[in-house]
């Protein structure tokens, strides 16, 4: 049963506190109780209490780092069912299956086509890659060590999992890979002993397949004594809806309840399909609310579609992704170039430049710092106006850039031309509405 703020009031040394005094150990009990604070923050608590509150002061879901080196991929350490509620903090993990039927050769050329095409995807400025290689088992232990050896050569730096309910198999290749710290999948209700014995000798985090959360939860239970300490879940049911209620009921349990067998990363395995149902799949529990998803597609142009949700998904929403407010070059621009005024919200801004290339015209692009937000919402609250343009004109040095004294202004803002004129100098061109027409618009200005 979860500590309240009073349990915890009554562990905490406050007659040794010095300045905090007792009005501040109850508020710091509360936030302890509510998650919203952690043990370290006190230096007066003793290694006793410590040890009988650390329960209640851990994080509803534990922090579970897959990999070693610059790109460890961390997983859990969430605090909210909805990001609204605060924010998701650690995206969900995308791994890529390779069986290790392939071979060698073959999976060292999987590995390398993924590294090439799955590492460096960008869209609207943000960069994207997938962030782990998960072989698969076949139920030969050597040819598992071999094709484990040849995705650990190529994978650069992409974390690797073990995807092998057979000790014999995860007994062969761990060794050769347990300095990467790959994740060892899966300890099951007949290997658990065995495999946690490997996942501990070598500190390697675990993933504990059930059947069922019954089921999985007296397993973890059963791990966790053994002394594992990183854990990943995984119900073991397959099927997009017994998945995702399974997902759900994880994070409800380990957020609302504090379900201490629930409190860790999950992971699911798309089934095998068409890749572009696999792709819908693996989004639907990149939702709800898988930290690791599992698939074989790796066409670039599906993986961008779920690697951009993912993004959008775990992008702060009290915080809008922005490009840096200064004059943008697009193609061979001269000091006779057009220049176009926007904002600095990416979205808006990578919609503005796609379309400016598009047109074949090179130009300046202007983004006015508006704290990342659209034209529309940036002018209703105040944030675009004649007097912040000419302000980032100026920053911009926009008159030694060009030698006219020209800025096409956003077309559903026109309101704002006669204005920018005079708090600026230069003369205003109303531009388009939306920025599709812009290709249209401005040949037809280069034409007359």
């Amino acid at each position: 049963m979860a500590l309240t703020g009073l349990d915890i009031y009554k562990q905490l040394p406050k007659t040794n506190c010095g300045e905090c005094g007792p009005p501040t150990c109850l508020a710091f009990a509360m936030a302890l109780a509510s998650g919203k604070a952690s043990l370290e923050a006190c230096p007066y608590v003793s290694d006793a209490a410590k040890e009988a509150l650390g329960a209640a002061s851990a994080p509803p879901i534990r922090l579970v780092k897959v990999g070693s080196g610059p790109r460890v991929l961390e997983l859990g350490d969430e605090t909210v069912i909805f990001r609204h509620d605060k924010t998701f903090y650690h995206p969900t993990g995308v791994g890529i299956m390779v069986g290790a039927d392939l071979g060698p050769q073959g999976v060292a050329a999987r590995v390398k086509d993924v590294v090439a095409k799955l590492t460096a995807l960008e869209r609207v400025g943000q960069s994207y890659s997938v962030d782990l290689i998960g072989v698969q088992g076949t139920g030969d232990a050597g040819a598992f060590r071999a094709a484990v050896e040849a995705a650990a050569a190529h994978a650069g730096a992409l974390g690797l999992a073990l995807l092998s309910e057979s000790e014999a198999e995860l007994a062969a290749a761990l060794p050769v890979v347990a300095a990467k710290r790959p994740l060892v999948y899966a300890a099951t209700a007949c290997n658990y002993a065995s495999v946690a014995k490997l996942a501990l000798e070598h500190n390697c985090p675990l993933a504990v397949k059930g059947d069922g959360l019954e089921a999985l939860a007296a397993l973890v239970d059963k791990v966790t004594a053994l002394g594992v300490k990183d854990i990943v879940l995984d119900s073991g049911r397959r099927g997009t809806g017994a998945v995702l209620a399974d997902l759900t009921h994880l994070r409800r349990l380990a957020i609302k309840k504090k379900f201490r067998p629930f409190g860790f990363p999950t992971m699911a395995i798309t089934q095998p399909a068409a890749p572009a149902a696999e792709i819908v799949q693996a989004g639907v529990y990149i939702a709800k609310y898988a930290s690791l998803v599992f698939l074989r597609a790796h066409d670039p142009a599906q993986l961008l579609s779920l690697l951009s949700w993912r993004q959008n998904l775990y992008t702060d929403p009290q915080k809008p992704i922005q490009v840096e407010p200064r004059l943008y070059s697009v193609g061979n621009v001269t000091p006779a170039s057009p220049v176009y005024l926007t904002t600095n919200f990416s979205l808006t801004y990578y919609t503005v430049e796609g379309e400016v290339a598009a047109s074949k015209i090179p130009a300046y692009i202007l983004p006015v710092n508006t704290d990342g937000t659209s034209v529309l919402t940036a002018w209703a609250a105040g944030k675009f106006t004649a007097e912040t343009i000419a302000e980032a004109m100026q920053r911009a040095a926009l008159a030694a850039q060009v030698t006219h004294k020209q800025v096409i202004l956003p077309g559903y803002v026109a309101v704002l031309s006669g204005k920018l004129k005079e708090a600026s100098g230069w003369d205003v061109i109303v531009g388009p509405r939306e920025a599709a027409g812009i290709p249209a618009f401005i040949k037809g200005r280069a034409a007359s």
